[in-house]
């Protein structure tokens, strides 16, 4: 195991890394467009297929995702304590969330999230075909990210309840999930009023 001078490297790295703002850059690839300022005001996968299409989401999406799964595989590798990858996996939503490189604003966490909690315990892969249906089926991407969390919560608490994970692990996925549910606290407004937006509706730009 690495020491605690390895773990606090590593959540810093997690930080900035977590914080490269990809569909910020998106945007000003594709025509000087600050996603801050349109929709959502979120940098996310989300935000980007509304204004910039699918291609540039999907993009957007998976780099995002890869952020979040990259720092905690890392630590892995090299050893790092758990509760240190757990920590680096809490670190890396939050640079996604509030990045120093856009004064603090981001993206809502779940692609980020997702890749992160898949780092720390993959058995929560289970969460993504119950996701995907409840988008596909009610067209509403935050419904189904925040439904995933819960999901992943308990996944992750079963795990360490069974001995397959260090408490660590649920603990940063609450936290996680903390993170989106209050990224998401105005979408959570509008799905209790009936007027969440839809997968498929675009946004002028």
């Amino acid at each position: 195991m690495q020491g605690p001078a390895a773990g606090v490297a590593l959540v810093v790295c997690s930080f900035f890394v977590g914080a490269i703002p990809w569909g910020y850059i998106a945007g000003k690839i594709a025509g000087g467009i600050d996603l801050r300022t349109v929709g959502s005001g979120s940098t996310g996968a989300t935000n980007v297929l509304r204004t910039l299409g699918a291609r540039a989401s999907a993009v957007v999406l998976v780099l995002d995702f890869l952020k979040g799964l990259i720092p905690v595989l890392v630590a892995r590798s090299i050893g790092i304590d758990p509760a240190w990858q757990a920590a680096a996996a809490v670190a890396t939503v939050s640079g996604h969330c509030w990045s120093p490189f856009i004064q603090f604003k981001g993206g809502k966490g779940v692609a980020t999230g997702a890749g992160a909690v898949l780092g720390l315990i993959p058995e929560a892969i289970v969460a993504v075909p119950v996701v995907l249906a409840t988008i596909w089926l009610t067209r509403l991407v935050s419904l189904g990210s925040l439904l995933g969390v819960f999901i992943a919560i308990a996944i992750a608490a079963i795990a360490a309840m069974t001995g397959r994970v260090e408490w660590s692990t649920p603990l940063a996925v609450v936290a996680i999930g903390a993170i989106i549910f209050y990224r998401h606290r105005e979408n959570i407004d509008r799905l209790r009023r009936g007027r969440e937006r839809r997968l498929g509706e675009r946004v002028a730009v």
